[in-house]
């Protein structure tokens, strides 16, 4: 502990390290539940990519795993510290670098919140889409990191689709360069897309080439209401299959529904088993959402409610954002899956959990990104009862297999970290798995770069 702490002191000032227990141990987890976490030896905030050099130097030297962090707001553990590592939190280095309107790009630390982002290229006419629901709070490199996703995901795309270059500090301290900053390229493989969404296993980004687009107009929404979550889901393939192109697409389940209603007393009908929001950013929304409107109720929607403008329009679209902490107040923790599924098969995979949750008499509410098929479980639980937290583990299990019986995936936007690592071997099959492990071999030979999560 001293000879590293020593070393790491030769190339940081001593406020980036930080090494009293009780300090570190605040570092020492994500937001995610059922995810063990050990105790850091150090807490690293470098605020200069050769500070980060110096500490993957250090940790290759001494052989001591690193585990890259940025806010923390992760749901899978993949910011988990491990027993005796050097968590490198990333937060200090949080300048924009530079607002390019012309390549319509911007170049970014890893520390940079994803909200600031979005709010300083908004002052320049553009349009950062990538908007995760911890936003305010989660950092572009953990967005990197995990893959992100959000709420405009079926127009606009994920994280990995804005990401043209990155800065990556190896396991050695080498600093790579991947990708460009020009609209086109392909020169040799696609490294940059390798290391997003690959949780700190292969590197330490420590600069981003992002891509802007034009600031849209501002989106005009509706609320529809179904008896059923099939109806619900019906109309969502109507939508889709019509050729329509929302901004938005959201489904909440009654479960939901009711948590919501309990916690804001919107004055929901009781009959509402689903909940559909729809939103267009085109220039004539208005026209959009009259024929979204009608694919509704003739897939037999109770209600449909447009808004006319954008005040009514994000008041409409609170009841999706109070899904989670509604569905917090059900119970004392819980625990949020993310599993994608084909668009048509969004029904089935609605109809399964319910059946999970009675299976194991418990609260699941779903919440779901319905325009790209991505579910949000949500199984509520009391933590302090053991045999309540097996049951939701269970369920939590079930669910994941269910997705994969489905034709999706175990994470649509989470990642894999602590929390479904198991299951990972289960979806790729033993090729994949053994062509992944061939690649973190190559870009980290001593397995010190976030041990023990992903695979």
């Amino acid at each position: 502990m001293g000879d590293l702490i020593d070393r790491l002191r030769a190339g940081l000032p001593d406020e980036a390290i930080l090494a009293d227990p009780d300090v570190t141990a605040s570092y020492a987890n994500d937001m995610a539940s059922f995810c063990p976490a050990g105790a850091p030896a150090v807490v690293v905030l470098p605020r200069t990519v050769e500070q980060v050099r110096h500490v993957m130097r250090t940790a290759t030297a001494l052989r001591v795993p690193v585990v890259p962090q940025g806010a923390r707001t992760g749901l899978s553990g993949a910011a988990n510290a491990s027993d005796g590592c050097i968590v490198l939190s990333l937060t200090k280095m949080d300048r924009i670098l530079e607002i390019d309107p012309v390549d319509r790009v911007a170049v970014v630390e890893p520390g940079v919140v994803n909200a600031a982002l979005s709010r300083a290229v908004a002052e320049r006419g553009l349009y950062y889409p990538p908007d995760p629901s911890s936003w305010e709070q989660c950092t572009i490199g953990g967005n990197i990191g995990t893959g992100s996703g959000g709420l405009c995901c079926v127009k606009y795309g994920v994280t990995a689709e804005y990401v043209l270059g990155l800065e990556v500090v190896l396991a050695d301290g080498r600093l790579l360069r991947t990708g460009r900053r020009t609209a086109k390229g392909v020169a040799g493989y696609d490294l940059t897309r390798l290391f997003v969404g690959s949780e700190g296993s292969l590197g330490i980004v420590v600069r981003a080439v992002l891509a802007l687009k034009p600031a849209p107009p501002a989106q005009l929404a509706l609320v529809a209401e179904f008896g059923s979550a099939e109806a619900a889901c019906a109309a969502v393939c109507d939508i889709m299959a019509g050729g329509h192109v929302p901004s938005l697409l959201e489904l909440m389940d009654g479960t939901t529904v009711r948590a919501v209603n309990e916690m804001t007393s919107m004055g929901l009908p009781e009959s509402t088993e689903a909940l559909l929001l729809a939103a267009f950013d085109t220039p004539d929304p208005a026209a959009d959402l009259a024929a979204v409107g009608e694919l509704c109720t003739a897939a037999g929607a109770t209600q449909v409610v447009p808004a006319e403008d954008a005040a009514e329009s994000e008041m409409l679209l609170q009841a999706r954002r109070m899904a989670l902490p509604a569905l917090e107040r059900v119970s004392t923790a819980t625990m949020i899956d993310d599993v994608c599924v084909p668009r048509g098969r969004l029904a089935a995979m609605l109809d399964g959990v319910a059946a999970i949750a009675r299976k194991h008499d418990l609260t699941i509410g779903v919440c779901a990104h319905a325009g790209d098929g991505n579910t949000h479980p949500v199984v509520c639980f009391d933590a302090a009862d053991p045999e309540e937290s097996g049951r939701a583990r269970e369920s939590f299990d079930e669910i994941m297999a269910l997705g994969l019986e489905l034709g999706g995936t175990i994470t649509g936007e989470h990642g894999v970290g602590v929390l479904k690592k198991e299951w990972l071997a289960r979806e790729l099959g033993p090729v994949g798995m053994e062509m992944q492990r061939g690649i973190k071999a190559v870009f980290d030979p001593l397995g010190i770069l976030n041990p023990g999560k992903v695979f």
